[in-house]
C-alpha cells in the first residue's frame, strides 16, 4: 500500500472514532428530555449550542492549522472532544449544563474535520481528491451512524449515562491513531499539489469561492437538522405505532443508524463521479435528490414504520453524497497556502446553518405540536417541509456558479 493511502485510511479511522459523540445526545434525547424536562426548543438550542460551538473554533483551528501544521492541530482537537465528551456523563444535572457541555464538545470537534481534509488535499492531486475526500467524509457518516447504533441501544439497556460513555471513551483511541500513524506530507518530496488560485483565475476575484460556499451552506441547512431528528421522529413513529418507549428508542436508533450509515458509500462513490464528470453537474443531482423527499417525508407520520424508513434510507443516501465535492471545489479555486482557512471559512459558514436548522425546526416541531415532548409531537410535516425549502440554496448556486468563469478550474475543466 502506498503511503498516502495509509495516511488515508489512518486517518479515516481516526475521524470515524473521534466523531462518535456527534450524535450520541440525539440517540440518548428521549432520556435525557425526560429527566431534565426538556421541550422541543430546548432539545433544538442544545443540538445547535454543539454546532456553534463548532463554528466558534473551526476558523481559528483553520488558520493555526496553516500556520503550525494540520496535524497537530487535529491531535490537540481529537485530545479534547475525547475529554468533553467523556465529561459529559458526570457533570451534566440540568439543561443548561447540557447545553454547556455539548458546546465545549462542538467546539472541541472544529478542529479535526477541515484540517484533516486539508492535510489530505496536500497527499491526493485533484484527479484523485474527490474520491479521497470522500472517503474521509464518509467517515463522518459511519460515525454519525455509530452514535445512534451504539448509544440508544446501551441506554435503552442501562441508562442513557453509560450510553453517552460508550461513543465517548473510545474517542481517546483516536488521539493514539493520530499520534502513531498519520503524518504532514512531505513538501520537499514534491507531493504537495499547488492549485491555480482565485486570482489566476478567468474572470478572477473570488466570485467561484462564494458561490461553491453559498450551495454548500444550502447543502448544511438540511443535512445537519435531518441527521440530528431523524432519531427522534422515529421513536416517535415507534411510539405512534404502539411500542413503549424503551423499545422505541432502541429501534429507532438502530433504524437512525442505518440510514445515516447508508450515506457512507454515498459520499464516497460520488466522490469518485464528480472527479469523472464534474462537480456541479453531481451537485445538483444529489441535492435535488435529497430535498424533493424532504417536502413529504413528516407528513409519513402514521404510515407503517418500514415505510418511513424506506424514504428516510433515500434522503439518508443522497443528503450526504455530495459532501465531499464541496470541500473538493474548494481546494481547486485555491492556493495550498491558505488553503486549511479558506476551508475553516467554508465550514464556519456551512456549519452556521446547523446552529439555526435544528432549533427553527425544533420550534416549528412545537409550534405545529400540542405537546412540548418531541417523542409525543405527531405533526412533523411542517419541519421537514422547511429543511427542503432551506435546502434549494446548494443546487441553484451550484447552477450560478456553471456559468462563472472561475468554474473552469474545477476538476479540470470538468464543471
Amino acid at each position: 500500500m502506498k503511503l498516502k493511502k495509509r495516511i488515508l485510511f489512518w486517518a479515516v479511522i481516526s475521524l470515524t472514532i473521534s466523531y462518535l459523540p456527534w450524535y450520541n445526545f440525539s440517540a440518548v434525547l428521549s432520556f435525557i428530555s425526560k429527566e431534565f424536562h426538556l421541550t422541543s426548543i430546548d432539545t433544538g438550542m442544545i443540538i445547535s449550542c454543539f454546532q456553534a460551538g463548532y463554528v466558534l473554533t473551526v476558523l481559528l483551528t483553520g488558520w493555526l492549522a496553516d500556520k503550525f501544521g494540520a496535524r497537530r492541530v487535529m491531535l490537540y482537537a481529537t485530545l479534547l472532544t475525547a475529554i468533553s465528551s467523556t465529561s459529559f456523563a458526570f457533570v451534566v444535572f440540568d439543561k443548561w449544563t447540557v447545553m454547556l457541555m455539548r458546546l465545549l464538545t462542538g467546539c472541541s470537534c472544529g478542529g479535526i474535520y477541515a484540517p484533516g481534509l486539508a492535510l489530505l488535499s496536500e497527499w491526493f492531486p485533484p484527479r484523485e481528491r474527490g474520491a479521497a475526500l470522500g472517503a474521509y467524509t464518509a467517515a463522518s457518516s459511519v460515525a454519525s451512524a455509530g452514535g445512534y447504533f451504539l448509544a440508544a441501544p446501551v441506554a435503552a439497556a442501562a441508562g442513557w449515562r453509560l450510553g453517552m460513555l460508550v461513543t465517548s471513551v473510545p474517542v481517546f483511541v483516536a488521539f493514539f491513531v493520530l499520534l502513531a500513524f498519520v503524518r504532514e506530507p512531505p513538501k520537499a518530496a514534491g507531493t504537495v499539489v499547488r492549485c491555480n488560485g482565485p486570482q489566476l483565475a478567468p474572470g478572477g476575484g473570488y466570485g467561484g469561492l462564494a458561490l461553491i460556499t453559498a450551495s454548500y451552506m444550502g447543502h448544511m441547512w438540511e443535512l445537519y437538522a435531518f441527521w440530528a431528528w431523524i432519531g427522534p421522529f422515529l421513536v416517535a413513529c415507534a411510539v405512534a405505532g404502539g411500542m413503549a418507549t424503551a423499545r422505541a428508542v432502541s429501534l429507532g436508533g438502530l433504524f437512525a443508524a442505518m440510514i445515516t450509515l447508508c450515506g457512507a458509500p454515498a459520499v464516497w462513490i460520488m466522490g469518485r463521479i464528480a472527479d469523472r464528470y464534474g462537480r456541479t453537474k453531481i451537485i445538483c443531482l444529489c441535492a435535488l435528490a435529497s430535498l424533493l423527499p424532504e417536502f413529504v417525508f413528516g407528513y409519513l407520520y402514521g404510515l407503517p414504520l418500514g415505510c418511513i424508513v424506506l424514504v428516510g434510507v433515500w434522503i439518508g443516501f443522497w443528503a450526504v453524497a455530495d459532501s465531499a465535492i464541496y470541500k473538493a471545489s474548494l481546494t481547486e479555486l485555491c492556493t495550498s497556502r491558505v488553503r486549511t482557512t479558506l476551508l475553516g471559512l467554508q465550514s464556519a459558514l456551512g456549519y452556521s446553518m446547523t446552529i439555526f436548522a435544528p432549533v427553527i425546526f425544533g420550534w416549528v416541531l412545537q409550534r405545529s405540536n400540542t405537546s412540548s415532548n418531541p417523542t409525543e409531537a405527531t405533526q412533523w410535516g411542517p419541519a421537514f417541509l422547511l429543511l427542503g425549502l432551506g435546502a434549494l440554496l446548494a443546487p441553484l448556486a451550484a447552477l450560478a456558479l456553471r456559468r462563472h468563469p472561475q468554474a473552469l478550474l474545477l476538476c479540470g475543466g470538468k464543471k
